[in-house]
């Protein structure tokens, strides 16, 4: 089973950016459906982007425009270029892996990292 750790995550000012990084411990450049959620204090847990095994990207409306997903096919790592901060992108950040079968992101395996906190300050 694929294991995952991020890294990255830190305090910055509203404006700011960072860049999460997700390293798997297997290979997973269009093997699996990578991406990631995110869980602010006091809040549900909030889907941020993913990326499907054909490369495809997509974003919560939230993150629109200021996010930027990508996973580098040598190193495998997965990265959220994360621009703009703002104080409500606030969260623990989590990276997960869905294997890919049939075409389809399997949403039974998934599989979750222990997470990086991003802090914005206003």
């Amino acid at each position: 089973q694929v294991q995952l750790m991020e890294s990255g995550g830190g305090s910055v000012q509203a404006g700011g950016s960072l860049t999460l990084s997700c390293d798997p411990s297997v290979y997973t450049y269009r093997l699996y459906c990578m991406g990631w959620f995110r869980r602010a204090p006091g809040k549900e847990r909030e889907w941020v982007a993913g990326v499907d095994g054909a490369g495809d990207t997509r974003y919560a409306v939230s993150v629109q425009g200021r996010f930027t997903l990508s996973q580098d096919s040598a190193s495998n790592t997965l990265y959220l270029q994360m621009n703009n901060l703002r104080s409500t992108d606030t969260a623990t950040y989590y990276c997960v892996a869905e294997i890919v079968r049939d075409g389809r992101c399997d949403v039974q395996s998934r599989r979750w990292g222990q997470g990086t906190q991003v802090t914005v300050s206003s």
